[in-house]
């Protein structure tokens, strides 16, 4: 079983090559936010007690999400694996992740770590704010208090995965296509 958790500062085009790794190798996909989205939707237990949490400006616990994520892959035993974007966001979540993949026998093969300079996360981020709408990729100052954000809470993720030595450095810069195919040889190699 394949799965990778695909890591990189906002900008840095994580959702545009978790769609294309997906289809190159059938793998679910497990966002946080789609799951959490789905559950609360679907008014599961999970998904109200995470409501619950967010109803009251409060990041969902660790718990939950760690739950959620135990559900999914139980209702995809079959599957060739999986891609996980936006978990685990800190060493502490990638602990309790590991835990559930080892319960369940299928480790993490790899971190796919895309790197790209601050200054085109700025432009891109820019860019597809012209037609997200979302108002968190208008403005320099919020851009770059979310990329110092990434590198101060989320960065340590990689010496975790360092450590084990599943932390594959991705160039990011690039046209799509090759970004895809560094991807690609990486993966190939795990």
């Amino acid at each position: 079983m394949l799965n990778l958790v695909l890591f990189g500062p906002p900008g840095a085009g994580k959702g545009t090559q978790a769609d294309f790794l997906i289809e190159k190798y059938q793998l679910i996909h497990l966002s946080t936010g789609d799951l959490l989205r789905s559950q609360i939707a679907a008014e599961t237990a999970l998904g109200l007690e995470a409501k619950s949490y967010m109803d009251k400006g409060f990041l969902v616990p660790d718990s939950i999400v760690i739950e959620m994520i135990k559900s999914k892959l139980q209702e995809n035993k079959d599957a060739n694996g999986f891609i996980f974007d936006g978990f685990p966001r800190t060493v502490e979540q990638a602990i309790a992740l590991d835990k559930l993949l080892d319960e369940n026998e299928t480790p993490v093969s790899g971190m796919l770590c895309l790197e790209v300079e601050k200054q085109e996360l700025i432009d891109r981020l820019l860019s597809r704010g012209k037609t997200s709408g979302r108002p968190d990729d208008q403005d320099v100052s919020i851009i770059e208090n979310r990329i110092q954000e990434y590198n101060k809470k989320t960065m340590p993720l990689k010496d975790y995965y360092m450590a084990q030595n599943k932390c594959h450095k991705i160039h990011g810069m690039g046209s799509i296509d090759e970004i895809a195919q560094r991807l690609i040889d990486t993966v190939s190699v795990l």
